[in-house]
């Protein structure tokens, strides 16, 4: 008897136990909640011929952007590859080939043509997304999304996040109003989505609605627990607490829930960075904050497999005085720029250029840093990232035009600054400050 899934779609191998199990996975990592990895090898445990368990453990590696990832995604890889497997799961696994080897616009792509034949594949729509906001692709995060939702309904499971997904798209796209309606509405179905959470997160910050940010993190507590994007979440809260100019409220959360924890994750360690360094821009004193961030990105210094990443533990090394980490990373990126795979446009584009004006910025050669900043600023998406987290590009921009003398330049920036924030702002709150 032919086995489905919850959407219809057919299952090869495994029993209803590991089905059941391979349906919580999915959900977990639907919200970014719990142990969905844990809950797809138990699936496997159960039913080791059950290919979309071998399908979603690649992905849950893959999509860490580690390079120490690659290795057990490929062992998931070649397993699946041996069990009878139809044509969606084999998109997936093509997919993932891709990206173990580099690939990560092609898997991009793949996945597009997976969505396009099997709409309702709500992991082939999440790992897309992932990968389009990996390299920068704005329009995809939205079109990806907006391409399936006339198969969804609210009667299927996974609609939640499908509304979140969307969100993020729009808001990455400038949609703010349609992104923070389809977010609260996602939340609202499940209080646990914190990729919901986090695209309103995001609009709220886009818009610099400080207040009403503070009190959209602090009024759900779904995301703040056993959750993979929790550390990204308190990143954004400490935002608008920085925005106020309350340092304690951001040092405490830096303390506590982003890097207390010790971090041993790119995209946590990426978020310690970049907080770190907005106070430094800022003129806090943040102690010795610095030498243990630097510790916790060592073991990556010469991975040189994701370009944004590797700006972020720059960032690290810079500032804790580690010029050996530092030394490591920089000749990984030069290894990178030569091999083959998209990273190694993404660090010659982008990624070289302002891991070197963070290396100026950190020896106080601030007009080499806006030389270095000031022609990548407007391609910076090329190396992925959201608005939110490129936006350090501009506000170091800003700080060494200051301190280089470049005082015209700064007053410039600065004024677009403001016409952007005013442009953003909803229709309403606009008139009021026009």
């Amino acid at each position: 008897m032919t086995t489905k899934d919850t959407v219809g779609h057919t299952l090869s191998g495994g029993n209803a136990h590991a089905h059941d199990l391979l349906e919580q996975a999915l959900h977990q990592f639907r919200c970014f909640a719990d142990n969905p990895l844990a809950t797809a090898e138990a699936a496997l445990a159960e039913a080791p011929d059950l290919v979309m368990a071998q399908v979603l453990r690649a992905w849950l590696f893959l999509l860490s952007s580690e390079a120490a990832a690659v290795a057990p995604a490929r062992e998931a890889l070649a397993a699946a590859r041996e069990l009878p497997h139809n044509e969606r799961e084999a998109w997936h696994l093509r997919a993932i080939a891709q990206l173990c080897d580099g690939q990560w616009r092609a898997a991009a792509l793949t996945l597009e043509d997976l969505s396009a034949h099997h709409p309702l594949d709500a992991l082939a729509l999440q790992a897309g997304q992932q990968l389009d906001f990996f390299v920068g692709d704005s329009r995809m995060l939205r079109d990806r999304i907006a391409r399936a939702l006339p198969a969804w309904s609210a009667t299927l499971p996974g609609w939640h996040a499908v509304l979140g997904m969307q969100a993020f798209g729009l808001e990455e796209t400038g949609d703010y109003a349609r992104a923070e309606r389809l977010g609260r509405q996602a939340v609202d179905l499940q209080p646990r989505d914190a990729w919901a959470q986090h695209a309103v997160a995001h609009v709220l910050e886009m818009q610099g609605r400080r207040d009403e940010g503070i009190e959209w993190m602090r009024g759900n507590e779904g995301w703040q627990t056993d959750n993979f994007l929790a550390v990204h979440n308190w990143w954004h809260l400490a935002l608008h607490h920085l925005a106020q100019g309350d340092l304690p409220e951001v040092l405490a959360l830096y303390d506590g829930p982003i890097h207390g924890h010790r971090p041993e994750v790119h995209v946590e360690l990426v978020d310690a960075s970049a907080l770190l360094w907005r106070l430094d821009l800022q003129g806090a004193d943040v102690g010795a904050r610095w030498e243990r961030l630097a510790e916790r990105w060592a073991p990556f210094a010469g991975d040189g497999h994701y370009a944004f990443s590797d700006w972020h533990a720059a960032m690290a090394f810079v500032a804790a005085g580690r010029e050996d980490l530092l030394q490591t990373l920089l000749q990984a990126q030069r290894i990178a720029m030569a091999s083959e795979g998209d990273n190694a446009a993404f660090t010659r584009e982008v990624g070289s250029a302002v891991t070197q004006a963070c290396v100026a910025f950190g020896q106080q050669d601030w007009a080499r840093a806006v030389a270095l900043l000031r022609p990548v600023r407007s391609q910076s998406h090329r190396f992925g990232g959201s608005h939110a987290q490129r936006d350090l590009i501009d506000l170091t921009l800003i700080a060494a035009a200051q301190r280089s003398g470049q005082k015209a330049l700064a007053r410039a920036l600065e004024q677009e600054r403001l016409a952007l924030a005013r442009q953003r702002l909803p229709a309403r709150r606009e008139a009021l400050t026009a």
